[in-house]
């Protein structure tokens, strides 16, 4: 291992004493992209310029592969009209606008938008080991970024930059190592996605089972919305079975966050079964008149109305409170179970009647109307409890696991960010480390 010396560099305080520090301007050429007027039509028709975009980057942020088709072309006519530059093949495109930070290398020429930084690798400098560098500086990023509304990367601080640039052989050593241990980590990170999806469906097909009754004996009916189902199960409109149903009104946003005031619910606390009243947002300073005063009673359900149509949990405490007229307040009955009716809603036999009556194209929703006429099969009381029981039971170990599958998987991502930082930055030799020693 070489002499380490340090760098003066912030975000990678030491270096091989071997190794240079220079600023990046002196060994690669940059650049930037423009926008062609989006009211001149003729320079987005006949396109067969790839145009950079965000989106083209942030779709595949950790890969360090090159960059070879765009969601959007531009025309010869838009370039020659306008200050676009066509960037050759294996430019090193960093955003520094919106997505700030997200890197890219092009395996082909395109232009790009002026939210892009460019750079051109010089004869001393691998143009894939830029990229590397760049994904090492994500804490620089953030540290450089500024703006109230929009956050933005100078082009002066972009000028200043300098990076560690070791020799070009130990730089494609570096690169080649940075991609054998990358790509062993992302397998490992696609099998936990996949093992997550795996572990959904599970859970799926266990609530559908158990909610459709697939193993109840005895005969059965061919319900036209519910499919088969127990004969014995009376399907039933859900108007029938609430005593009331109830809806907030909308709310000034920025009175969320109050440490006192009234509690308040909203679509996107929904994210489980069940809510919990610690976990509920308050909301001040608004006239009480205007909202919906019911008390909300442990074992109330609530239902989203708008952003996550149908999803469904069961309030675990009384709240003195109003609900977002994003959410419909079912009180609870005597024929259904809260625990078996939020099930209900949350399994794919209701999300098939949501997708069914959904509507809207901003914002997709459902009403009142749509939910009091929700058809529930209602099983006996003692079946609805076993129910339910079957479901907690099933998802208290799926969750469990799911939870271990993202603890594990937010692990790799740090072990992989960490691997390129100490690899472009000389804290080991490539040349003999293994990436699960480093």
């Amino acid at each position: 291992m070489s002499e380490i010396r340090d760098s003066r560099l912030g975000w990678a305080p030491a270096i091989p004493s071997h190794w240079q520090v220079v600023p990046l301007r002196y060994v690669a050429d940059m650049g930037t992209g423009h926008t062609p007027d989006r009211n001149k039509a003729e320079y987005w028709e006949d396109c067969t310029i790839p145009w950079v975009t965000t989106p083209d980057v942030t779709k595949r942020a950790d890969s360090f592969a090159p960059l070879l088709e765009t969601e959007q072309k531009i025309s010869r006519l838009g370039m020659a009209k306008s200050a676009a530059v066509l960037h050759p093949e294996d430019t090193v495109m960093l955003s520094r606008t919106a997505s700030i930070g997200y890197s890219v290398r092009i395996g082909r020429p395109m232009a790009t938008t002026q939210a892009f930084v460019t750079w051109k690798s010089g004869e001393k400098l691998d143009s894939r080991y830029l990229l590397m560098v760049l994904r090492a500086m994500k804490e620089e990023w953030a540290r450089l970024a500024y703006g109230s509304t929009h956050l933005t990367i100078y082009m002066p601080d972009l000028e200043s930059i300098r990076i560690p640039l070791p020799p070009l052989v130990e730089q494609r050593r570096i690169v080649d190592f940075i991609d054998r241990e990358v790509k062993r980590i992302d397998a490992l990170i696609a099998a936990d996605h996949n093992y997550a999806k795996l572990l959904k469906e599970r859970q799926e097909s266990e609530l559908y089972a158990a909610l459709s009754g697939s193993d109840v004996a005895g005969c059965r009916v061919d319900h036209p919305m519910l499919g088969s189902l127990p004969s014995r199960w009376p399907v039933v409109k859900l108007r029938r079975l609430v005593p009331r149903v109830g809806v907030g009104v909308v709310v000034d946003p920025s009175s969320y966050f109050s440490e006192e005031g009234v509690p308040f619910l909203h679509g996107a606390n929904i994210l489980a079964g069940k809510i919990d009243v610690r976990d509920v947002r308050r909301i001040s300073d608004l006239d009480s008149r205007k909202l919906w005063r019911s008390r909300l009673e442990e074992g109330d359900v609530v239902v989203v109305r708008a952003g996550y149509p149908g999803r469904a949990a069961v309030i675990t405490g009384d709240l003195d409170g109003a609900n977002c007229a994003s959410i419909i307040v079912l009180k609870k009955g005597k024929s259904l179970l809260p625990s078996y009716l939020a099930a209900y809603f949350n399994s794919l036999l209701g999300k098939a009647y949501v997708d069914s009556v959904r509507y809207g194209a901003a914002q997709e929703q459902i009403n009142v109307s749509h939910v009091v006429d929700f058809m529930v099969p209602v099983p006996s009381p003692s079946e609805q409890v076993d129910i339910t029981r079957r479901l907690d039971d099933t998802f208290r170990a799926s969750t469990s696991m799911g939870d271990r599958i993202v603890k594990r998987s937010a692990l790799l991502a740090e072990r992989r960010q960490a691997l390129i930082t100490a690899a472009v930055t000389g804290q080991f030799d490539v040349t003999t480390a293994r990436g699960a020693d480093v």
